[in-house]
């Protein structure tokens, strides 16, 4: 193996301008505890362009540079001291942000925690498998762990006696996949997306859409059970009115509303993802059985890794956006 890859990184905070392509950037070596893992795709994920721009440099301040990245898909090349469950060759996915104990995924090798490492689903291509493990683990931890979708009762209220949800941002990468989660557990699912984007979103499962731009989902839907909200905001305040006493609303951007959450008579939660061996296998798991089906919006190469992050933030994609670094 080479001692020098090539990686996007960053050696200072700022827009698209500060991701540079390092040629020679060292190759990590296999430590104690950790995999050296050979990249074939990396997921984008909006925490990529947050870190890069300093979001979370109060709380974890970087020593640059900085590999950026954090999903990717790819092969064991050496398994570290003291790690099990992983041999040379296993084809594997997972996180190894720098935030979390790796050395960052927009590079050819990486050196990851193996307590965010599973073997991937054989049905699907490493830029595929790439696409699934935060915004995946963040649809599934929040509908089977915190709602307990499929096993909680089912509204008072619901003529059908199925579950219901609302889903914010339905048509993003997290909101794609908690759509076909869901319909999975049994639910009846309403999205909020762009008009553009309704028919996807009706293809994924959803069995209302709701345009955002035009229409007020609160005046639309009464009694939910819960609400997933990836949105934040007003979105996020406007929610609680949709919801029956005894729902909950889980948001991925927001702090709990202790004033809404007594007035409303619910539950609210704040999710912080925590992508785990155990949570990706369950979702691997998932993937192979036709359950979720990744959606791909667009792919760039290692190259162009800074134009990813720019293009994933200043859009809106349907589904994920992926950095391919080996054709597979």
């Amino acid at each position: 193996m080479k001692n020098t890859m090539k990686a996007a990184q960053i050696n200072r905070y700022g827009g698209g301008e500060v991701v540079e392509i390092n040629e020679n950037a060292p190759t990590p070596t296999v430590s104690q505890g950790h995999l050296l893992i050979e990249v074939h795709a990396a997921g984008v994920n909006p925490i990529d362009w947050k870190i890069r721009e300093g979001y979370m440099q109060q709380m974890a301040p970087l020593q640059f540079p900085v590999t950026l990245g954090g999903d990717f898909s790819g092969i064991v090349m050496d398994v570290g001291d003291g790690v099990s469950g992983f041999t040379k060759g296993d084809e594997v996915y997972g996180q190894a942000s720098v935030l979390g104990g790796g050395s960052g995924s927009f590079a050819e090798f990486l050196s990851a925690n193996p307590t965010a490492v599973a073997r991937k689903s054989k049905n699907v291509s490493h830029t595929e498998a790439a696409a699934l493990p935060l915004a995946g683990v963040s649809a599934l931890q929040a509908l089977t762990e915190h709602i307990q979708l499929g096993k909680g009762p089912a509204s008072a209220t619901a003529s059908t006696g199925k579950q219901t949800i609302l889903i914010h941002g339905g048509a993003g990468g997290i909101g794609s996949f908690a759509i076909q989660l869901a319909k999975h557990l049994g639910a009846t699912v309403a999205a909020t997306a762009s008009a553009d984007d309704a028919q996807y979103v009706k293809d994924l499962g959803a069995d209302q859409v709701i345009d955002y731009k035009t229409q007020k989902f609160e005046d639309l839907l009464h009694d939910y059970d819960a609400v997933f909200d990836t949105v934040g905001g007003e979105t996020y305040a406007r929610s609680f009115k949709v919801l029956r006493k005894g729902g909950v609303i889980v948001s991925m951007v927001e702090q709990p509303n202790a004033e809404l959450m007594q007035q409303y008579g619910v539950t609210a939660i704040s999710q912080f993802t925590q992508v785990t061996t155990e949570r990706l296998s369950k979702l691997a798991e998932l993937v192979e059985q036709g359950v979720i089906k990744v959606r791909l919006d667009k792919t760039f190469p290692l190259e162009q890794a800074g134009a990813a992050l720019t293009y994933l933030q200043a859009g809106h994609p349907r589904g994920k956006v992926v950095v391919e670094i080996q054709k597979s």
